[in-house]
C-alpha cells in the first residue's frame, strides 16, 4: 500500500470510537483512491470551497467581532457599577460552531458564533440592548435582526458583508478566562435553559470532531452529503428533514463504523447503512450519560415525548438530546427513499454504469404527485414578510403532523424545503406540499378524508402569531400537478418530461404526463371538482380516495380564534402524531368521513428495530406482524455486503422484553420487519409502484 493509503489507516489496537466496534477496518483500494479524487474534483467544480481571500476575510471579521464584544463587556461592566479595576479585567469570548467550525462551509455561508460573557452581563439587558445598540452604530454592520424570543435567542447581522448568527450565554463566572474550555460539563452550572441550548452548539460540534477517527475524510464526506441533501430536497430541519448538525452526526457515525475508509467508500456506506437502518433506533456517537447536573437527556424510558420521535439522531455532548425531533412519518419516508436511491446509484458508479452527476440530479418534486397544497403568505413590507415567513415556516411541519394524526397516517404530506416567489406579486411567498395516500398491504374500499378541520386548525395556529401585524395574511390553495404555477420552475418554464427524465426518475417518480398549464390553483373552497381518473387496486377493482378541504378565509378563521386562544402556546413537540393515535376517533371539530381503518395485518407502530446506544431501551416494533407484510423495497446485496450488514444488525439486536416500550406510528420503509442484511431484490419498482398507485388514487375535491 502506498503512503497515501497508509495515511488513511487507523490501527485496530488503539481501540475504537463510538458505542460499538467498527464494522470493517478495511482501507481503500486503488480504485477507491481514484473515486475519492473524483469526489474531491466534483466538489471543487461545484464551487463548494471558499477562496483563500474569502477565508482570510472571515478570519478578519471574527477578529473584529471578538474585539467588539470585549469592548462591549467592559462597557456593560462599568454600567453595572463595578470599579475600574474590575472593568479592565472583564472579558467576553467568541467561539464558532456549525459548518464553519466543522470545516465544511462554502462561499458566502453564515458563520455560527457564540459569545460567552460573565454572570452580570445578562442576555436581555446587556446582550440584546447594549450590544445591539453598539452594533447598530457601526457602519460595517448591516441587516441587524435580533430574535430574543426564539428557542435559541440569536442576534443576526452582517459584519463587513459576512453573515453572522451570534448566540449568547452568560456563565456563572465572575470573569471569563481566555483559556475557557466549553467541553467541561461544569460550564453548565447555574445557567438558564437558553444558555444551555446556546452552549450546546459549540459543545456538540467540538465533541463530533473528537469522536471521528479521520477528520479530513469526515469533512470531505460531510461536505458531499450536505450538498447532496440540498440537491435532493432533504436538507431543512424546519421543514421536518435534516439540518446541518443531523448530517454531521450521521456522517460521523459512518466514519466510526468504517474508520479506515476513504470518502468515496464512506459515501457508499452512508447510503447503504441508512437505507437499511431500522428507525426509530437512535443514531449515537457515544453512550448517553445522565450527567452530574440532573439536566434532562433523551430517554424514551422516562420521557413520553421521546417515544414518538421518528428518526432519533442524538447529540454527543451532555445533555444528549434528539437533534431531529422535527422529522415526521412523511419526511422520514421521503428520506429513506432517497437513501435507497443513493445506494443504488453508488452501486452503479462502482460498476461504471453511472457518474456522480446522476446522484445529484435535482429532485423532481413537482412531477411526483397529482395533488399539492399551496400555502401563500403576504405582508405589507419586507421586514414584516421576513418575520411572517419565519413564523409560518416554523408551523408548516405541524400541518404535516396534523394530516398524519387525524388520518391515522393514511394521508401523508411531502413539504418542499424552500419557499418560492412570484415576480408579478411582490411581498408574497409560497410553500408547497405534495399529498399522497399510503398504500397498505390489503386492498381498500372507497374512502374519504375530510381535511377541512385540519387546515382550519393550522390557520388558527398561524394567525395566533403574537407579533402579527396588519397585512400579514395566509391562504391555502389546492393545485393539481398540471396547474402548478410557472414561477416555481427555473426561468418560469415548465420542463418537458422527456423519456430520459422519466427513466431516471422512475425509482421515485410517478410516470404521469405533466401538461403545460400555468394556471394557479384556486383558494380552498373556491370551486368543486373531482378527478375522473381512477386506479386499479391489486385485486383488479377500483378504489378511490376523496379529500374534503375547507372554504374558510383568513378573516373567518380569525373569528374562530376566541375558541382557540391557547393555540399559540402549543409546543411543536406536542404536535407529534404518535401522541394521538391511541384514540379511535378524530377530535370532535375534525370531520373524518369514511376513513377505512388500518388493516390488522399492518404494524401499528413506526418502529422496526432496537436501539444501538447501550441504554437497554427497545421499541415495540411488532416483529411478528411486520414479517407477514411483503417487503415493497427489497434490496439484493453481494455476499461481502451481507456480511457487513449482518455485523451492523448485531448492533441493533432486540433486547429483553422487559425493556420494551411502545412507539406509535406505522412503518413505511420497504424492508420493515427484515433484519438489516436480509437478502432481497435491489429494484425499488415495487415500492414506487405502490406509491404511484397511492397518489393516483387520491382524489381531492372542494366542499363549501
Amino acid at each position: 500500500m502506498n503512503n497515501n493509503l497508509g495515511a488513511l489507516m487507523v490501527k485496530s489496537n488503539t481501540g475504537y470510537l463510538g458505542v460499538s466496534e467498527p464494522i470493517s477496518l478495511g482501507g481503500p483500494t486503488e480504485k477507491d483512491v481514484v473515486q475519492t479524487a473524483e469526489v474531491e474534483k466534483f466538489l471543487a467544480d461545484a464551487g463548494l470551497y471558499e477562496s483563500q481571500e474569502e477565508a482570510v476575510s472571515r478570519e478578519e471579521v471574527l477578529g473584529k467581532l471578538d474585539q467588539t464584544v470585549k469592548t462591549w463587556i467592559k462597557k456593560a461592566t462599568r454600567v453595572s457599577g463595578y470599579g475600574e479595576q474590575f472593568v479592565q479585567e472583564a472579558n467576553a469570548k467568541i467561539f464558532t460552531f456549525g459548518s464553519y467550525r466543522l470545516g465544511v462551509h462554502g462561499p458566502g455561508a453564515d458563520i455560527d458564533t457564540l459569545c460567552v460573557g460573565p454572570r452580570h452581563a445578562t442576555r436581555n439587558d446587556y446582550f440584546f440592548r447594549c450590544l445591539h445598540d453598539m452594533l447598530a452604530e457601526m457602519p460595517e454592520v448591516s441587516e441587524l435582526h435580533p430574535v430574543p424570543d426564539a428557542h435559541v435567542p440569536v442576534l443576526g447581522f452582517k459584519l463587513c458583508g459576512v453573515s453572522i448568527d451570534l448566540l449568547y450565554a452568560n456563565l456563572a463566572h465572575v470573569v471569563i478566562p481566555d483559556d475557557l474550555d466549553l467541553s467541561q460539563d461544569s460550564i453548565l452550572h447555574n445557567v438558564d435553559e437558553q444558555a444551555v441550548r446556546s452552549l450546546n452548539g459549540c459543545r456538540v460540534t467540538d465533541q463530533i470532531l473528537r469522536l471521528v477517527p479521520n477528520i479530513p475524510s469526515f469533512r470531505t464526506t460531510l461536505r458531499f452529503m450536505r450538498y447532496w441533501g440540498k440537491r435532493r430536497g432533504v436538507y431543512s430541519n424546519v421543514m421536518g428533514f435534516l439540518g446541518g448538525i443531523n448530517w454531521a452526526i450521521l456522517v460521523a457515525r459512518i466514519c466510526q463504523l468504517y474508520p479506515n475508509a476513504s470518502p468515496s467508500m464512506l459515501i457508499s456506506r452512508f447510503f447503504r447503512v441508512y437505507s437499511q437502518w431500522k428507525w426509530p433506533n437512535p443514531v449515537t456517537l457515544c453512550h448517553i450519560e445522565e450527567g452530574p447536573l440532573g439536566l434532562p437527556v433523551w430517554d424514551p424510558r422516562r420521557n413520553f415525548r421521546d417515544r414518538g420521535h421518528q428518526m432519533p439522531i442524538i447529540t454527543p455532548a451532555y445533555p444528549c438530546m434528539n437533534s431531529s425531533y422535527n422529522v415526521s412519518t412523511s419526511t422520514r419516508y421521503v428520506m429513506v427513499q432517497e437513501f435507497t436511491r443513493g445506494y443504488e446509484i453508488c452501486q452503479a458508479i462502482d460498476e461504471n454504469r453511472a457518474t456522480w452527476d446522476d446522484l445529484f440530479e435535482p429532485y423532481p418534486f413537482f412531477e411526483l404527485y397529482k395533488n399539492y397544497l399551496e400555502v401563500g403568505i403576504t405582508a405589507r413590507n419586507e421586514d414584516d414578510l421576513r418575520n411572517w415567513k419565519g413564523w409560518v415556516e416554523s408551523r408548516l411541519r405541524t400541518l404535516v403532523l396534523k394530516f398524519e394524526r387525524y388520518t391515522h397516517e393514511m394521508l401523508l404530506a411531502h413539504p418542499h424545503p424552500r419557499d418560492f416567489s412570484d415576480g408579478s406579486r411582490p411581498l408574497h411567498s409560497f410553500y408547497f406540499m405534495g399529498l399522497w395516500r399510503k398504500q397498505t398491504a390489503q386492498p381498500q374500499e372507497a374512502e374519504q378524508f375530510d381535511i377541512r378541520g385540519i387546515v382550519n386548525e393550522f390557520k388558527n395556529a398561524v394567525l395566533a402569531y403574537a407579533h402579527r401585524r396588519e397585512g400579514m395574511d395566509i391562504e391555502v390553495s389546492h393545485v393539481k400537478r398540471k396547474d402548478i404555477p410557472l414561477f416555481v420552475f427555473p426561468g418560469g418554464v415548465r420542463p418537458p418530461r422527456s423519456s430520459r427524465t422519466v427513466a431516471r426518475s422512475s425509482r421515485t417518480v410517478s410516470r404521469n404526463v405533466v401538461t403545460a398549464d400555468g394556471q394557479v390553483g384556486n383558494q380552498l373552497g373556491a370551486e368543486s371538482w373531482s378527478d375522473p381518473q381512477s386506479a386499479l387496486d391489486h385485486s383488479g377493482g377500483y378504489q378511490s380516495t376523496s379529500l374534503l378541504v375547507p372554504s374558510v378565509s383568513s378573516k373567518e378563521t380569525q373569528s374562530i380564534l376566541n375558541g382557540h386562544s391557547n393555540l399559540h402556546t402549543e409546543s411543536l413537540e406536542h404536535e407529534h402524531p404518535g401522541h394521538f393515535l391511541g384514540s379511535t376517533s378524530a377530535p370532535a371539530n375534525i370531520a373524518v368521513l369514511d376513513v377505512v381503518t388500518q388493516p390488522n395485518s399492518m404494524p401499528s407502530t413506526s418502529s422496526n428495530g432496537a436501539p444501538t446506544n447501550g441504554l437497554d431501551i427497545c421499541f415495540n416494533s411488532l416483529h411478528r406482524e411486520a414479517e407477514r407484510i411483503p417487503a415493497n423495497n427489497p434490496v439484493n446485496f453481494s455476499p461481502a455486503v451481507v456480511d457487513e450488514l449482518d455485523e451492523l444488525a448485531s448492533y441493533q439486536a432486540k433486547p429483553d422484553d422487559k425493556h420494551v416500550l411502545p412507539v406509535h406510528g406505522t412503518s413505511l420503509e420497504g424492508c420493515s420487519g427484515r433484519t438489516v442484511g436480509q437478502t432481497c431484490n435491489l429494484s425499488s419498482h415495487g415500492n414506487n409502484h405502490l406509491k404511484r398507485k397511492a397518489e393516483e388514487e387520491l382524489e381531492v375535491f372542494f366542499s363549501f
